[in-house]
């Protein structure tokens, strides 16, 4: 016994004296994130893979900055408690304006949804399946918004739902402990405090298959994909992915997560911001995003909040269209669908917003005198009378071997194009015959909708063909006309006495023109009508949804053009402005939410999580700690503001943002082997092994006998 207990001191010895010499050990990693909407919930991964998922279910008591993205819409809470609200607003879901004390906002299919200070909840927009009849919820503390339904999380764990039931989505009645909400088009996904996670609804792609779903810390939910963030800052996923939407397996580091219809976007430590899944409106170039701190998902549009309270957005309707302010020596614009092109004074072309055909590419144009921009097409006159065209072709680039043309227009998918004889030639899509134009004569002007063209004659009457559903091609018995201009399914007349008149598609008042006075240029786009006046200012009306008609306080303006959503302006010394979503959205401050953590090192070591320097964060966000030594030194501690560190001792740690924070990384010098002592340790050792085994030998023998 002697020489064991000999054998177990040395041991002993050795492993104090090697715990001294070799670099700190790593007690554990760390993830945590806050929800979507600002809760934040907290997991820990121990080296033993235990976790414990918990989430501060305290009722919030004021607002912090944040963007909601519905269907078609967005919501931005403000931090005065107030909501603004752009996009679609057909049922009225962006009608916020007199919101008051809200802490939290969600944005559904068609309504919009707000959390009160006092627990209770508001709600505007459609009422089809009754998700607005939240008047009498109390107690909660967080809201998701679906497809249809809406979702109130309370402060005792447990759910309720109003609205669609079709899919079982509202089957929520035995769910408890639940710390987390998110609401899909028709599936509704809860956290439990255990990490797990429960989904009802609609699973015909499996994207409630999340039984086996472990360790989990915040759900997001799109139309037939379900995603989960892992406490250790990977994703999982679920359900379709007929867009990549579900290819998430390379992800890292990531601390929020959101879900559009078909695309998944992820947000990293560092404030960059990762995509995957459908990008057919360029809702997943968010690659460049910087200074983010919340993310959003639309049905195909992604949306951040930046560290200064500013909103940015790519996809539907978000392509950069009006981003023009930097415009100069302008003297011809055009647009487009989602994109705007400009015209210089040098022959060169300038174009901005949505390029998935390449219908921007035209930084190479030369000698170009007019542009005329389609739907997905860009077309450009050269002063020789040729033509080119850019962009997708199903006939409508087909311009290679026109001549003498004087004037051009796009429309949906089909080219116009006016010759200097009067004449008119046309290629593209002819499904409604918009390109029976050969028998035109005397033509002065040609003007093009999406499947409709018209033309301007010398004495001043009006032709047209193409779809005639909605009355957009009576313009026969128009006279004295002076321009015209072509919408969506609509078509405009200036007459020479400066009065309007319009025929077409009139669902949005874009055809109420009957008062315009003093009017020289209209231009037209899907539901709205722009109009130039003689002292240069812009009148506008129809569909303002996205700000397109907000042009009440350009001046200076010589010539106007509209987009689908959009409306461009060209000013009299060479610049351009613009109206629509973008131009509404970049007037946004919600307020600056960002809390900013300042992170340094001592020498020996560096901090390779985040980073080092300082970074804006949500309040309430945690995310990890990595603090790496050089060869030669080990970690000893974090020193500064530590007070919301887990562990202040281990170099891999977890820090909740609830201030600002100035931190720093210490090391120090691995202490130099003292050879003497670890040798008498080694020989030590070596000498109880020795004795413990002649013990043991002998013991046997005599055991033996």
């Amino acid at each position: 016994m002697k020489n064991k207990n000999m054998y177990l001191l040395a041991t002993l010895c050795l492993f104090l004296f090697l715990s001294r010499i070799l670099p700190a050990s790593v007690a554990g990693d760390s993830v945590t994130v806050n929800s979507p909407d600002g809760t934040s919930i907290h997991s820990i991964v121990t080296s033993s893979s235990a976790v414990a998922a918990t989430s501060l279910n305290t009722p919030q008591v004021k607002a912090i900055p944040m963007v909601a993205a519905g269907g078609y819409h967005m919501a931005g809470l403000k931090a005065d408690g107030t909501v603004l609200a752009v996009g679609l607003n057909d049922s009225r879901q962006c009608n916020v304006d007199d919101w008051t004390d809200i802490i939290k906002v969600a944005a559904g299919g068609y309504h919009t949804v707000g959390l009160k200070s006092d627990g209770t909840v508001v709600a505007v927009g459609s009422n089809d399946y009754l998700q607005r009849q939240i008047g009498n919820w109390m107690d909660i503390i967080q809201v998701a918004a679906g497809g249809y339904h809406t979702v109130g999380l309370m402060s005792n764990g447990t759910v309720v739902v109003a609205g669609n039931k079709e899919y079982g989505q509202s089957d929520i009645g035995s769910w408890k402990n639940i710390i987390q909400v998110a609401a899909g088009v028709y599936h509704t996904v809860g956290v439990e405090t255990n990490g797990t996670v429960v989904a009802t609804g609609y699973d015909e792609y499996g994207q409630c298959d999340v039984g086996d779903w472990k360790n989990i810390i915040q759900v997001t939910a799109g139309y037939g994909h379900t995603v989960g963030l892992k406490s250790d800052g990977t994703v999982v996923v679920v359900g379709l992915n007929d867009d990549g939407q579900c290819d998430v397996g390379g992800w890292t580091e990531i601390i929020q997560i959101a879900a559009g219809a078909y695309h998944t976007v992820g947000f990293k430590s560092d404030g960059t911001v990762v995509a995957a899944g459908n990008n057919d409106y360029s809702q997943c170039n968010v690659s460049a995003w910087a200074g983010i701190i919340q993310v959003a998902t639309g049905y195909r549009y992604t949306a951040g909040l930046k560290a200064d309270g500013t909103v940015v957005a790519v996809g539907w309707h978000y392509y950069g269209q009006c981003n023009i302010g930097d415009w100069l020596n302008i003297v011809r614009v055009t647009a487009g669908y989602g994109h705007t092109v400009g015209v210089r004074a040098d022959g060169a072309v300038v174009a901005v917003g949505y390029n998935n055909n390449g219908q921007c590419d035209v930084g190479d144009w030369t000698d170009i005198i007019q542009v005329a921009a389609g739907y997905s097409h860009t077309v450009g006159l050269q002063a020789d009378g040729a033509v080119v065209a850019v962009g997708y072709n199903n006939g409508q680039c087909d311009v290679g071997n026109w001549t003498d043309i004087i004037q051009v227009a796009a429309g949906g998918y089909h080219t116009v194009g006016l010759k200097a004889d009067g004449t008119a030639v046309a290629v593209g899509d002819n499904a409604y015959r918009q390109c029976d134009v050969g028998d035109w004569t005397d033509i002065i002007r040609v003007a093009t909708g999406y499947s409709h063209t018209v033309g301007l004659k010398a004495d001043s009457t009006v032709v047209a063909t193409g779809n005639n559903e909605i009355g957009q091609c009576d313009v026969g018995d128009w006279t004295d006309i002076v321009q015209i201009a072509v919408g969506w399914g609509h078509t405009v007349g200036v007459t020479i006495d400066r009065t309007v008149v319009a025929v077409g598609y009139w669902d949005y008042g874009q055809c109420d023109v009957g008062d315009w006075t003093d009017t020289i240029w209209v231009a037209a786009g899907y539901g709205h009508t722009s109009g130039l006046k003689a002292d240069g200012a812009v009148i506008a009306t129809g569909l303002n949804d996205e700000g397109q008609c907000d042009v009440a306080n350009w001046t200076d303006i010589i010539e106007v053009a509209a987009g689908n959503f959009h409306t461009v302006g060209l000013k009299a010394d060479g610049t351009a402005v613009a109206a629509g979503l973008e131009v509404e959205l970049a007037e946004w401050n919600l307020g600056s939410a960002a809390l900013y953590v300042t992170i340094s090192s001592t020498n020996g070591g560096e901090v390779t999580r985040p980073g080092e320097g300082s970074f804006p964060y949500y309040p309430g966000r945690s995310f990890n700690l990595r603090a790496e030594p050089g060869d030669g030194y080990r970690f000893v501690n974090w020193t500064g503001d530590v007070d919301s560190i887990d562990n202040v001792n281990a170099n891999q740690t977890t820090i909740t943002v609830n201030d600002n924070y100035s931190l720093t990384a210490n090391f120090e010098e691995n202490p130099p082997v003292n050879w003497a002592i670890l040798g008498g340790i080694i020989a030590a050792v070596a000498a109880g092994l020795v004795i413990y085994f002649v013990r043991r030998k002998r013991l046997a023998r005599t055991k033996g006998h």
